[in-house]
């Protein structure tokens, strides 16, 4: 069993379509990972990475209701394994198989679920999930925003997505949890900030902030505010939808991810509009307000900055950063990981993915030709420097991790087992509950 801090980095999966479903913008593909693979799992190690978010395509594995296409995941992970690297399986990155269409569809919940045991069931050893990556990043961009998949942009379509993406995460995490019992959820999700450039705005920017929390509430069964609650149901939630939300038990098989980046947080203006502000609060004052309100313990699961003129921009950024984790793991948060994303340089993310520009984003440890960044460098020193630090000096949880390597041993199986019989007591009481307040 592993019990320290959380050091991660990731592989860009994000495959969203663009062009009204002609176009698909697969990062895997587009920054060399499916040619790569090998020597990408190679960099993480050189670097005394232990942990990778990683996911297979699902556009291309899930080929139709109870068909998939397990080869590529089949080489990937059994290299994994053999490596002795952790995965956060990252199931759902912002895109769906064309034949299920797009986060409109009522049949995406069930669906992906159905692929997220079929995935546990080929791949037992693996115990971290991240099952939707970004909740409300995807439901935003897709039905609010109108960039991705069905480019829709009113708030009927972005409840819709909303309420398909979460319950789709939820079911998926009931199912992952019916083959591994002791898995672990690191929900990365976007940490946002929106404040008010005068009077005007305050109303606006205070419906916004409520907003940003809706994909963590349902998914962790928070009842939401009266104003979110109208919301809701003035676009398509019914009462039945909202209910399913309460009563999962699932949240103490959580960590809740917040991904920051210099983008996160907004200013409102009098109108309604946003523009980007930059860092005004940073990392450490909004992780802070998302653990007040979901008392869990978190991990810093993306942040990256582009290598500027001078070189050392993300180097910087990188040290900022460590600088907001070490402030809101010494104020008392338990804080379990960092993660720099993504491994290597990304392409068109300067425009959200929503231009199929081929144009390299510079802001990987590595470039595209996998020769290490300054920013690499930097993380690489900043890991051996503090890996024994930190869990004898610290908060943080010790997280019952099971490596690849010890799946099969005595110790990990008796932990399976301890995990099931308690969630089979834990289901127990609260059936029993339910029926009492019936």
């Amino acid at each position: 069993m592993t019990t320290q801090f959380l050091f991660a980095t990731g592989i860009e999966n994000s495959n969203p379509t663009i062009q009204n479903g002609a176009v698909r913008m697969d990062e895997l593909e587009k920054c060399g990972h499916y040619k790569h693979w090998q020597t990408d799992f190679d960099l993480v190690q050189d670097l005394g990475i232990e942990f990778l978010r990683y996911g297979p395509p699902l556009f291309s594995t899930f080929l139709g209701d109870g068909k998939y296409d397990w080869s590529f995941a089949d080489l990937a992970f059994a290299d994994l394994h053999r490596r002795d690297i952790i995965p956060i399986v990252d199931l759902c990155h912002f895109g769906v198989p064309n034949w299920i269409g797009n986060f409109q569809n009522p049949d995406f919940p069930r669906l992906f679920a159905s692929y997220a045991k079929a995935f546990a069931q080929r791949y037992p050893w693996v115990q971290l999930y991240t099952p939707v990556n970004e909740m409300y990043i995807c439901a935003k961009f897709s039905a609010l925003y109108g960039w991705w998949n069905e480019q829709l942009s009113t708030d009927l379509a972005f409840v819709t997505a909303l309420k398909h993406i979460v319950k789709a995460n939820v079911l998926a995490m009931q199912a992952i949890l019916e083959v591994r019992p002791d898995a672990i959820f690191i929900q990365s999700e976007s940490s946002e900030y929106f404040h008010a450039e005068n009077p005007a705005a305050i109303k606006p920017a205070e419906s916004m902030n409520a907003k940003r929390f809706l994909s963590l509430d349902l998914n962790y069964g928070l009842r939401v505010d009266s104003d979110m609650y109208e919301y809701l149901m003035d676009n398509g939630m019914t009462r039945d939808e909202y209910h399913f939300f309460f009563g999962q038990s699932l949240k103490q098989y959580c960590i809740m991810g917040n991904d920051y980046y210099q983008t996160n947080e907004h200013r409102v203006l009098a109108d309604g509009n946003t523009v980007a502000s930059g860092e005004v609060f940073g990392y450490h004052v909004i992780t802070t307000q998302y653990h007040n309100r979901y008392r869990l313990p978190v991990m810093h699961t993306e942040t990256n900055l582009w290598q500027g003129p001078n070189g050392d921009e993300a180097v910087n950024w990188l040290w900022k950063e460590w600088a907001n984790v070490l402030r809101v793991r010494n104020d008392g948060v338990p804080i379990v990981g960092f993660t720099w994303y993504s491994l290597t340089d990304q392409i068109d993310w300067d425009t959200a993915l929503r231009e199929n520009n081929g144009r390299v984003n510079p802001l990987g440890l590595y470039d595209l030709d996998r020769k290490i960044r300054p920013v690499g460098e930097a993380y690489k020193q900043l890991i051996a420097d503090w890996r024994q630090v930190l869990p004898a000096h610290s908060i943080c949880l010790q997280v019952p991790i099971v490596r690849p390597s010890e799946s099969d041993q005595g110790w990990a199986q008796q932990q399976q087992q301890d995990a099931r019989l308690l969630r089979k007591d834990v289901s127990a009481k609260m059936a029993a509950a339910n029926q009492i307040n019936q």
